[in-house]
């Protein structure tokens, strides 16, 4: 049976740009061939069971030539598989997407097109630059910049000045001096406008303000390069005041984080909202004890207890999958009271109609034990190897107990030299850890002996600060046990941090 082939537009950068309909694609893809400026946080959102091909192009250098770009989507389609081509950008936005359907099409092969967010509009947005304003013009227009090797650009520069309009070249930074001397030599003012926008939509951008005449030797001073777009007109005067994204807290500095692979995106999306380079690299992963003997018994006689206690998501989806063996749901829980040890467990609990009865003030195991109400049997639900604090609480006020193990932290990354080497290089100058199974997983990623004293921990507690600090890893501690208060206190960080740098803060 013949596949499918889906063209989807990745956006410019910033992985919030990918359309809904893209994602939706993306996470049904058997096969996803891939280019080079998709980002690595939309390549992460592949399924685990999909298979990749890198087919990425620079500058005169094809990894892989077009006309076999295309003979592999026809050959994944004819073997039945579920195809996504991935593509920077918009992929009919000079991205040939036209070409690679053409050969599809030819052989009746089933296609869809998803448009992406075109850097052409998205990269000047970013930078503070509309591409269109009624006080400065009535027109946009978007021309490529490639150019054949030995070959003049096959641009008519006259009728680009007469519209009066904004010009925005793509894939131009090769041909930006013979993009402006064929604007000058077409009318069009030395003193016009211009700008140039790196990386757009990501934690690397930058802008280069300049005017028409002086933009070829602005950009070569700051060393701008590919990918890189050109705009020409009076709306890039604007730059200066519109910059919003300049002015993110934590634009230009990388994080990396260490969350469950299944959690790892509230924390990212977070960060990236505040113009973070997010490197994800989940350290550990959670798995349920599956059969679980002790936790269908608990539950069978779920009258004995007063209390159902959870400390992490990854509990309360162990209860859920398990009260769906048994033919239950939600109902089966009738007269227990539940607690939570923060914000993201009662919000898992809400997931299935449940409300949090207590959460602690402070989001830890040695609180949620120290406040619990001091009635009644207390059923626990959580990790194999869990916190002591919450239990030696409980045993101090003499609550009677059943501390259930219903799933495991399993650290399965494999020894990554260039996640070890980027962190004793400062590349990597904040970690964020959400519980002590981080900590424990980044060490068993890098290996013993590594330097982290160029690395910050952000820590969500006390408890996972300690397992940090024993490995001489610098800590700070945000203000609650919460994502968002992780994601403010990577922002203080960064702030200080560029301080102590001498960094400019914007």
């Amino acid at each position: 049976m013949c596949g499918k082939v889906t063209l989807v537009g990745a956006g410019p950068g910033d992985p919030g740009l990918l359309t809904l309909k893209g994602r939706r694609a993306l996470e049904q893809a058997e096969v996803v061939v891939y280019d080079r400026l998709v980002s690595p946080a939309i390549l992460a959102m592949i399924p685990p069971t999909a298979r990749t091909i890198d087919v990425g192009k620079e500058a005169a250098r094809h990894k892989v030539p077009q006309h076999r770009i295309n003979q592999i989507l026809l050959e994944e389609a004819l073997a039945g598989h579920n195809v996504v081509r991935l593509k920077g950008g918009d992929p009919f936005m000079f991205g040939r997407g036209g070409e690679e359907l053409e050969g599809l099409a030819e052989r009746d092969i089933p296609f869809e097109e998803i448009p992406g967010v075109t850097s052409a509009i998205a990269a000047p947005a970013y930078a503070g630059i509309p591409v269109t304003h009624r006080d400065y013009c009535s027109s946009v227009h978007i021309i490529t910049g490639h150019q054949r090797a030995g070959k003049p650009l096959a641009i008519d520069f006259e009728a680009l000045v007469r519209t009066k309009g904004t010009l925005i070249f793509l894939m131009g930074v090769t041909a930006l001096p013979a993009i402006v001397e064929g604007l000058l030599q077409a009318g069009m003012s030395p003193d016009t406008p211009a700008a140039m926008v790196e990386n757009g939509t990501t934690s690397a951008q930058r802008r280069c303000d300049a005017t028409l005449a002086t933009l070829p030797e602005r950009a070569a001073a700051m060393g701008i390069h590919s990918p890189a777009i050109i705009v020409v007109g009076e709306v890039c005067a604007l730059a200066p005041r519109l910059c919003w994204f300049d002015k993110l807290p934590l634009l230009g500095q990388k994080i990396l984080v260490t969350r469950p692979r299944d959690r790892v995106g509230t924390l990212s999306e977070k960060l990236r909202a505040l113009g973070a380079d997010v490197w994800e690299y989940p350290c550990i992963e959670t798995a349920p004890i599956l059969p679980c003997p002790a936790m269908a018994a608990a539950l069978a006689r779920l009258a004995d207890y007063r209390w159902l206690v959870f400390t992490s998501p990854a509990g309360v989806e162990a209860l859920r999958a398990e009260l769906h063996r048994m033919g239950k749901d939600s109902r089966h829980l009738a007269g227990v009271q539940l607690a939570a040890i923060g914000t993201g467990t009662a919000r898992a609990l809400a997931a299935m109609g449940l409300t949090a009865d207590y959460i602690p003030p402070v989001y830890d195991a040695a609180h949620l034990g120290e406040g619990l109400p001091a009635h009644g049997k207390v059923l626990i639900l959580r990790a194999e190897i869990g916190s002591p604090a919450l239990t030696a609480a409980l045993d101090r006020r003499a609550i009677s107990y059943d501390d259930v193990a219903v799933y495991r932290t399993v650290y399965q990354n494999p020894r990554s030299e260039a996640l070890r080497a980027a962190l004793e290089a400062g590349e990597v100058p904040f970690v964020t850890f959400t519980s002590a199974s981080t900590v424990k997983g980044l060490l068993s990623t890098i290996g013993d002996g590594a330097d982290l004293s160029r690395v910050t921990g952000l820590c969500i507690g006390e408890q996972t600060a300690a397992e940090a600090r024993k490995h001489g890893i610098a800590v700070e501690i945000a203000r609650e046990a919460a994502i968002d208060a992780l994601a403010d206190l990577a922002a203080d960080a960064a702030a200080r941090h560029d301080l102590l740098s001498g960094a400019a803060v914007l």
